[in-house]
């Protein structure tokens, strides 16, 4: 477990039970039929499965008490509705149901709120695209999607969108040694590049070289788009007057830069 933790919920974890494939057959038998001691001797026989899959969630930040309540709720639903005539294992069949319960929770709890209409949508589609994916057994395109559920593509695209996990720009996305590399670090904005944010860096700095009056000229004529004439009536100046402290200012942050 996580932070090497033996107790969770007020269970030793190291003093779980195991049930041997013939036992849990049994107890299964025995628990469909209504014998409530069975059930609970195959839920605390399999409780060992919740703490393997709350594993994989231990560095979303989430209570790992809560993430252990929650997968039992998943294996109690998976033990309840196994079918005992599939040639399937137990933990092949409610495994995926203690993820689902999981994410269930994680999505219903996050800060970002996402509406009962677009999820309706994006759980749809995923039910869609597994049908359509055991029908032609490969994987189905978003507009094969869309078009088996009558829904715009872009519907469908959204809809599914909304439902993913969001990943923080701190997510280690490799790590070798005591080298790691975040999500931040791999985040681009190409409508700004490298050498755009030194330029702006290096005027900044030149700008602060300026005297006052001359900085003033400098940051209306060409951040803010005004005329020398503009200028030199907002300081109370002649136009020849601005234009030759702009020539000068120009030249003092070309030798700065």
């Amino acid at each position: 477990m996580a932070g090497n933790k033996v107790e969770i919920c007020g269970v030793d974890t190291s003093a779980l039970p195991t049930l041997s494939h013939e036992r849990t057959r049994t107890l299964l038998e025995r628990a469909h039929e209504g014998d409530d001691a069975a059930r609970r001797e195959l839920i605390q026989g399999n409780l060992r499965l919740v703490l393997s899959v709350i594993q994989r969630f231990h560095n979303r930040g989430e209570n790992m008490d809560d993430l252990f309540q929650v997968g039992c709720i998943g294996l109690m639903k998976g033990l309840d509705n196994f079918d005992l005539s599939l040639n399937v294992r137990l933990s092949t069949y409610c495994v995926p149901m203690i993820i689902g319960e999981i994410r269930r929770y994680l999505r219903d709890n996050n800060a970002i709120r996402v509406s009962r209409s677009m999820r309706d949508t994006a759980y749809r589609a995923l039910r869609t695209r597994d049908a359509l994916a055991g029908e032609s057994g490969r994987e189905p395109g978003m507009a094969e999607i869309a078009k088996a559920m009558d829904v715009p593509e872009e519907d469908v695209v959204l809809a599914l969108e909304a439902i993913q996990d969001p990943v923080s720009l701190f997510d280690p996305v490799y790590q070798s040694g005591g080298d790691t590399i975040y999500v931040m670090d791999q985040v681009q904005d190409k409508r700004v590049c490298e050498d755009d944010w030194v330029r702006s860096l290096s005027i900044d700095q030149a700008l602060g070289k300026l005297q006052p009056r001359e900085q003033s000229i400098i940051r209306q004529r060409y951040f803010q788009g005004r005329t020398q004439m503009e200028v030199a009536r907002e300081i109370g100046i002649s136009q020849a007057q601005v234009s030759r402290l702009e020539k000068s200012a120009l030249q003092s942050m070309r030798r700065f830069i």
